[in-house]
């Protein structure tokens, strides 16, 4: 070859080396993973093939970026994230102002992610300074201390960013979001309960007291209730009152409304998937609604609701995709995180609430399961509180090819340990085994085996379901163990392949 034609080859490589090539980021740059399962792929597209999964709130390493995508470090391998998908550490937001706590116990922690450990715990209705937010954590002082805590579970009550304030002092208006909301006759919770306020009803602000506003209600006078039960604003023109009044979407087709509020009334028509109804009033489980003729009739709260729901997710008709052997491609998965809300489920003994370590549990098997092709559906994502038949309702709604409910158990005997797999009908027995053997494989705890139980979330759900208690948090050695993540992490992988090894024997 030709010392000419070698210089020629030298440049053509010298250029395809330089040409695209990733801008290489400065040293130290970390990421921390903002969904609740992010697959990372071989290139900086989404054509290209996932190499690997990684949980929310994990932190990993930038090497260089293209485009919208990083190149990041794990382990001794490399991978590509979106950048939509992921939260740039040490870029975050100067807020001023203080917070309320929703929940019991939230945990305050020593950086913004999950892996963080945990220095302290706030108390329901616990007041803290805010000093600034990252994503989906905000910075708080407590006591002299500084930590993070999640954003989802605390209420602002008054913020300042960049010097400009808002004040609840200025509010007019208070609009109740909980489904019931008590009025005390003064302001704190230790005052007497003189009323109920319910989700979308709005009262003039009479007077504010800290985290306290008293409201008018009319004719039934003056009372106080708690600001993060609701929010605060200008007052509504009455155009603008007409077109926030609460509405109510029909889940499924075939739906039936009734006369009265109870199963056995009458039926007065039915309702399908997508249709709004007007709500005019709540009784127990059902709500009053407005049908189009005018006529008053009553729908229950399970079968509906209250947000936007797509009608792609409405529809009983989903694609049949072809299910490919050893992965759950093609497949539904409905995953209920028992409890929540103000059904805190069983306390352990240590103090630990089930409502919080059924989500996490969740949250960790809805990650595993769709790395593996699944469409998981959550009931939850959050501490709410649903009700057991909507949570049926939601997996029969996506059509799930299986329903999973997470639980933590227990007993007044406390030496009683162990994990069980609960089903009902016949034709959930098979599954119930096949997972119960996964997690016998995967955890170091008494197997109880698969039971029949006469669970509503498992009886109303004739496909299939099975309802897992996970252990007992009324055993104190056996909560220890429960609590871990070490723990979650072995049990969703023998949920998984529990799962798998069902599906493949079909």
């Amino acid at each position: 070859m030709s010392t000419l034609m070698k210089w020629v080859l030298a440049f053509i490589l010298l250029i395809s080396i330089f040409h695209n090539t990733p801008s290489v980021l400065a040293g130290g740059e970390t990421v921390t993973i903002n969904t609740q399962s992010l697959n990372v792929r071989s290139g900086p597209g989404l054509t290209y093939p996932v190499v690997a999964s990684i949980k929310k709130g994990e932190k990993a390493e930038i090497v260089s970026s293209s485009g919208d995508w990083y190149k990041i470090q794990l382990n001794s391998d490399t991978g590509w994230v979106a950048s939509w998908l992921v939260l740039k550490d040490g870029v975050s937001e100067s807020i001023q102002g203080t917070a309320v706590s929703k929940v019991d116990a939230l945990n305050i922690r020593t950086e913004p992610t999950l892996n963080a450990a945990v220095i302290g715990k706030l108390s329901v209705g616990e007041t803290v300074t805010v000093t600034g937010r990252q994503g989906q954590w905000a910075s708080i002082s407590r006591n002299g201390s500084q930590g993070w805590v999640h954003t989802d579970y605390i209420s602002s009550v008054t913020q300042q960013t960049n010097g400009k304030t808002t004040e609840t002092k200025n509010a007019q208006q208070f609009t109740v979001s909980v489904n019931a909301l008590n009025v005390r006759k003064e302001a704190g919770l230790s005052s007497k309960v003189i009323g109920q306020v319910h989700e979308g009803d709005a009262y003039p602000v009479d007077a504010i007291d800290g985290n306290w506003v008293r409201i008018s209600m009319g004719k039934d006078g003056y009372g106080w209730v708690y600001t993060f039960h609701g929010t605060l604003g200008p007052k509504k023109t009455k155009s603008e009152a007409a077109s926030t009044t609460k509405q109510v979407t029909v889940l499924t087709n075939g739906t039936n409304i009734r006369s009265s509020a109870t199963t056995s009334s009458a039926i007065v028509t039915r309702a399908d998937a997508g249709d709004r109804l007007t709500v005019t009033g709540e009784e127990g489980d059902w709500y009053h609604v407005t049908l189009p003729s005018g006529q008053p009739a009553y729908i229950a709260k399970w079968v509906v609701s209250t947000g936007n729901v797509s009608q792609a997710n409405m529809t009983t008709d989903k694609p049949v995709e072809k299910r490919v052997p050893g992965t759950l491609k093609g497949l539904t998965i409905a995953i209920d995180a028992g409890h929540g809300g103000h059904d805190r489920g069983t306390t352990g003994a240590q103090g630990t609430d089930e409502k919080y370590l059924t989500l996490k549990t969740a949250e960790l098997l809805a990650g595993k399961l769709r790395a593996a092709g699944a469409n998981v559906i959550m009931t939850r994502e959050s501490d709410t509180y649903i009700a057991l038949r909507k949570r049926t309702t939601i997996s029969k709604t996506a059509d799930a090819d299986a329903f999973i409910s997470l639980h933590y158990d227990a007993n007044p005997d406390t030496s009683i340990t162990g994990f069980t797999t609960y089903y009902t009908h016949s034709n959930q027995k098979q599954l119930a085994t096949s997972i119960n053997d996964g997690l016998a494989n995967n955890i170091n705890l008494r197997n109880r085996g698969a039971q029949p139980a006469n669970f509503l979330v498992l009886r109303e759900n004739r496909k299939n379901s099975l309802l897992i208690e996970l252990g007992f948090l009324s055993n104190p050695s056996e909560e220890r163990v429960l609590i871990t993540e070490k723990f979650r992490e072995q049990a969703t992988h023998g949920i998984y392949k529990g799962l798998l090894a069902y599906f493949d024997e079909q």
